[in-house]
């Protein structure tokens, strides 16, 4: 706490947002002055907090109260001094500091999103292993629009002109943008977020941030605030960004493709390659659990009922749990690269997922693997996008009773938390089938 005191201090720091992820992703916490945040080295908040849905409900009573303390006592939760960050677009100098969540005892809360990636980084630990990530970020550019019975309309560049038709990586097309991504770009080296290219990708004003390789929940910290800073930047110049997984009919959704590798924790050499740069058994074992795994903690990597309008047969997202070299029709792609940077990269999350759990559950998908040594299916030549290849549940209830019943993530990350999580997505995909649809009044009102 002295260097984050001296921290504060130096940068005349008057406020202080204490957040903690929810399981959506969303920042909950408190906002405290300085002076009060230092005198008492963290908050207190609700455990409740962490079963909140995104709608704002909670699951029912009988659930809430088995798995939180029947008198709705409050969880201790502590800063952590190495996730200290700046909030550049306040008015008044404020600091944002995420915080990790303890009960009475001392003992981590289980339904945290960031306890648990922790849990699954101290396995790797426990073996001398040592985890990299480097996510990528897809997001959508809209215009604002406060009905959301409207489809959401592409933004109106720098040209005074709405962008039409697939521009992939067209360099003028992001150059319209320019003044929202300067801010961006300041906003983020202002906070040590170390984001790598800017792309824009196949949708309509739809855009792609690379971050560079590094510790998995110093990437997952960092995307959780990259969302908060790109709608920050978004709303400065009056437009909206959207890390929705598919929030644009007949455009393509969003990802969050997790790029994973594996490095000995005392040599930094990687054990996914032997000697002789070729595949190590570890690196097969590895893409052998994410396939048996990916299945069973699919929620966790596509959390919501709209993820699951990404996974179409024949579009940009994978449908399926294959693997092969430099095949994007795959859902894990294995980059050329040398035999140091060997990697797998995995294509199943979509951007809503939260950061903590989607990187959570794809590398304790891949130690399962290491773990138990499975050994992976053949490599796909050519397209992989047959349905014949399709492994993965087709919605969210599918996906959530196959999570549920999975042993494995209910061993490693406790059937406390699962049990919560599998309730707080029930209740939202209930609230989604309470609402029809303008599909359904267009087809049906007048034909059935």
């Amino acid at each position: 706490m002295k260097d984050l005191e001296s921290w504060l201090k130096e940068r005349r720091i008057t406020e202080v947002e204490c957040l903690v992820s929810d399981i959506t992703g969303i920042a909950r916490g408190k906002i405290a002055p300085v002076s009060k945040f230092v005198a008492e080295k963290g908050m207190r908040l609700p455990e409740s907090v962490l079963l909140q849905s995104v709608t704002g409900d909670y699951v029912e009573d009988d659930l809430y109260y088995s798995l939180l303390d029947p008198a709705d006592i409050d969880m201790l939760c502590k800063p952590d001094p190495s996730a200290a960050y700046p909030v550049p677009w306040a008015l008044e100098p404020t600091a944002q500091v995420i915080h990790d969540c303890f009960d009475k005892q001392g003992n981590p809360i289980e339904l945290s999103a960031r306890n648990q990636l922790k849990k699954v980084l101290a396995l790797y630990a426990e073996q001398g292993w040592r985890p990299v990530v480097a996510p990528e970020m897809e997001f959508y550019l809209t215009k604002r629009c406060e009905d959301p019975d409207l489809p959401l309309q592409p933004p109106i560049g720098r040209s005074g002109r709405q962008e039409t038709g697939r521009q992939s990586f067209s360099i003028d097309a992001a150059n319209e943008f320019d003044p929202l991504f300067e801010d961006m770009y300041d906003w983020c080296e202002a906070q040590s977020i170390d984001i790598d290219t800017l792309i824009h990708e196949e949708g309509t004003a739809q855009m792609e941030i690379n971050f560079r390789h590094g510790d998995p929940l110093t990437l997952a910290d960092q995307v959780f605030l990259f969302k908060r800073t790109m709608r920050e930047a978004a709303l400065k110049h009056d437009v909206a960004a959207t890390f929705m997984a598919k929030p644009v009919t007949n455009e393509p959704g969003s990802a969050m493709h997790i790029h994973q590798s594996v490095l000995e924790a005392k040599s930094g050499r990687s054990v996914f390659s032997n000697p002789d740069g070729t595949m190590s058994p570890l690196f097969l074992h590895h893409i052998g659990g994410l396939q048996k795994f990916i299945p069973e903690a699919l929620p966790l990597m596509a959390p919501n009922v709209n993820s699951f309008r990404r996974f179409l047969p024949d579009t940009s997202a994978p449908v399926n749990v294959e693997w092969g070299e430099e095949n994007r029709t795959c859902g894990l792609r294995v980059p050329d690269s040398t035999a140091q940077n060997r990697r797998v990269e995995n294509r199943l999350p979509g951007a809503d997922a939260n950061a903590y759990l989607a990187i959570a559950a794809s590398l304790l998908c891949g130690y399962l693997g290491m773990i138990q040594k499975l050994n992976p299916s053949a490599p796909v030549q050519g397209r992989a996008f047959e349905r014949r290849n399709l492994r993965l549940p087709f919605t969210l209830e599918q996906a959530l009773e196959r999570m549920e019943h999975c042993a494995e993530l209910e061993t490693y990350m406790g059937s406390k938390f699962v049990t919560g999580f599998v309730a707080v997505k029930r209740v939202e995909n209930e609230n989604f089938k309470r609402v029809i649809s303008s599909w359904e009044r267009e087809f049906l009102l007048l034909s059935v």
